[in-house]
């Protein structure tokens, strides 16, 4: 265990450089760097000091990531096994008083202070997305820590799987991997959400099988869609449409261009006993819109969940048109004094970004909007102000109203 722990060397940045480590930033790039002490392993911990050799904390070091040192403390010289304890007990006693726990994000990465992992639970089964190299070396530790504290709770964690097959992995110059941890179980699970039971497929689904960070905002929907004519673009799993149908909507059509999820959306409409007013249908959103306007449909709320549009700052520009298009397209379709849901999902996609945006769509289509509500993520996904990355879901609800 102590190998774990091991500070392998030191690294110096350039004077002048680290502010947002100084501003309570967890990342050191690689261009922020001065030199490199001898000895160091990549993987491992090191010291990180300012140009005149003030100690600024310790952290996980890649020299194969931009991301060259990912920080764990920036006070403690002592990171050791009761050190990440204490960092797991953290998160999960900051969720035990925030949110609804019984399927939720245990831990967040930088914003739990335990960088480049991501941990979910989905009933009694814990989902594992490990993104950097540092980390990974901890990755069964954590385990083990987050089912020592969770039994605590009364919690008893039946398996892991681990989901670490994002592509952002390469560039921390690590393999892609989905498998079990530990004993094998059956990776369909069966979540309930704001009343609404979904089966989860923890192999398969996107991400670690469920987006787990709307749940607060499927709820808030509940209130508006009750007795309405709804229509949910990009529905994935249903989400948004089942919702929707809990909540008492006449009619809901769910629309998403993949298969596999249009067929997970149906079987969990007949698993809440609402496919006879929860509807779903494999299409491109971006094209099936115009047809439902050219058709004369109109509906009393909206709800427009696409994917992220640009995951780097230099692909902004096209996400701009991309979220300008999409929210045009779907305010068409909002009867007068109907709802429109929009939101982004996109780090790069400010909340300023986006406000322009919709209003640019809003004008486009001769539509004034009424702010009914603003949000974000859930608060199992905590936004660290000091690192930005923390924060990526912007979420509007207007009322819509014609100009006359």
């Amino acid at each position: 265990m102590e190998d774990l722990f091991k500070i392998t060397g030191s690294v110096t940045l350039r004077k002048g450089e680290g502010r947002t480590l100084k501003a309570g930033g967890m990342w050191v790039y690689d261009n922020e760097i001065d030199s490199y002490s001898q000895g160091i392993t990549d993987g491992c911990l090191v010291e990180v000091h300012d140009f005149d050799d003030y100690f600024m904390g310790i952290g996980f070091i890649n020299r194969t990531s931009k991301i060259t040192v990912r920080m764990l403390s920036r006070h403690e010289k002592n990171v050791d096994e009761k050190f990440i304890e204490d960092r797991v007990r953290a998160a999960v006693d900051y969720r035990y008083n925030t949110v609804d726990m019984s399927a939720c994000r245990l831990i967040f990465g930088e914003a739990d202070f335990l960088p480049g992992i991501v941990v979910d639970k989905y009933s009694d089964i814990l989902v594992v997305e490990s993104l950097a190299l540092g980390i990974d070396r901890l990755k069964s530790l954590i385990i083990d820590k987050l089912k020592m504290v969770l039994k605590e709770y009364g919690i008893d964690i039946r398996g892991v799987y681990e989901r670490s097959d994002a592509k952002v992995r390469k560039l921390e110059g690590m393999e892609r991997f989905k498998g079990f941890i530990g004993d094998e179980f059956d990776t369909n699970v069966e979540i309930v959400e704001n009343g609404v039971h979904y089966m989860i497929d923890v192999v398969n689904g996107q991400k670690t099988g469920f987006f787990l960070d709307q749940k607060y905002n499927r709820l808030a929907m509940q209130r508006i869609c009750k007795n309405k004519r709804v229509l949910d673009c990009f529905t994935h799993m249903g989400t948004f449409a089942l919702n929707a149908g809990i909540a008492g909507a006449k009619e809901v059509l769910g629309l998403d261009i993949s298969e596999y999820a249009v067929s997970q959306a149906e079987s969990n409409a007949k698993l809440n006993h609402l496919e006879d007013r929860v509807k779903f249908k494999c299409a491109n959103v971006l094209d099936e819109l115009p047809k439902l306007n050219e058709a004369g449909e109109k509906y009393d709320v909206v709800i427009l969940d696409p994917p992220a549009f640009t995951k780097s700052r230099e692909a902004t520009k096209n996400a701009i048109k991309g979220y300008r298009e999409i929210n045009m397209k779907g305010l068409k379709l909002v009867k007068d004094g109907g709802y429109l849901a929009s939101c982004s999902c996109s780090h790069f996609m400010t909340q300023e970004l986006l406000e322009k945006t919709i209003k640019e769509a809003a004008k486009a289509v001769h539509k004034r909007l009424r702010q009914v509500e603003f949000r974000t993520q859930s608060p199992d996904h905590p936004i660290l102000w000091a690192a930005e990355e923390s924060y990526y879901l912007k979420f509007f609800i207007f009322q819509v109203v014609d100009e006359k």
